[in-house]
């Protein structure tokens, strides 16, 4: 095994793992080094192994057999992500049937307010991906805008948003490198669109829109995609069930 070039916590552990087998480093069907052999590799307690590969168990990767071993099962995550109150297509994501049109992706250091906004560092540079968000039924107005903001690390994920505007970034960058939801935030707040914005969304300028920020936490609880997405008031809604427990 290559490595690891990274601080090792289990976060780092899976996805490195999930890196070896999306490669094929480690084939369908074979299983992956014993626990020990992997404590002695990345130098670290049984504990963290174990937990990293709980996270590939969670991702659909692996199956685990006591006296077989950890025998890899995909090299794509067979899991979805499920939210406590309502699922995904209803107020997580925009469903299924909604694609991104690109509009750019650059990366950008995160001014005061908006790091505070966004809850990162300021100072910091991030990679921006913004988009349309288009109706596959109807394709002349635009659900809304997003700007989706994801660490430096995973640069190179813009070229996939590229080639895959059907599949939510999140999902790519757990594919990709094994990063899985653990936890979402969200926020809805009341605004009025600014000018660039509101020529690409084909509305006046200054009218009222839905404005839902979404903080995107892994396992470990650290943060590492956030999602800023500006909705026409008449074109988009929040709406969910609420039960007595």
């Amino acid at each position: 095994m290559n490595s690891l070039p990274t601080k090792t916590n289990f976060v780092n552990i899976a996805q490195h793992l999930t890196e070896g087998i999306a490669s094929g480093r480690f084939p369908v069907g074979t299983l992956l080094p014993t626990e020990m052999e992997l404590c002695n590799h990345y130098t670290t307690s049984r504990h963290t192994v174990r937990a990293a590969l709980h996270e590939l168990q969670q991702l659909g990767l692996v199956s685990r057999k006591k006296n077989v071993g950890t025998r890899v099962e995909s090299t794509r995550p067979t899991n979805d992500f499920r939210p406590s109150l309502a699922s995904v297509d209803d107020l997580v994501q925009f469903g299924s049937t909604h694609v991104r049109k690109l509009q750019e992706i650059v990366s950008e250091k995160m001014e005061d307010d908006l790091a505070t906004d966004l809850r990162c560092k300021a100072g910091s540079t991030w990679l921006r991906i913004s988009s349309l968000r288009m109706d596959g039924a109807n394709d002349r107005l635009p659900v809304g805008w997003t700007d989706v903001y994801i660490e430096p690390a995973y640069a190179e994920i813009g070229e996939i948003v590229r080639h895959s505007p059907g599949v939510l970034i999140s999902t790519l960058i757990e594919t990709r490198y094994g990063r899985r939801i653990e936890q979402i935030q969200q926020e809805i707040r009341a605004v009025t669109i600014s000018e660039p914005i509101a020529q690409s969304l084909q509305v006046d300028a200054g009218s009222t829109a839905l404005k839902i920020i979404r903080w995107y936490y892994d396992a470990a609880g650290d943060l590492f995609e956030v999602s800023v997405s500006i909705h026409p008031a008449e074109r988009f809604s929040v709406s969910m069930l609420l039960k007595r427990s």
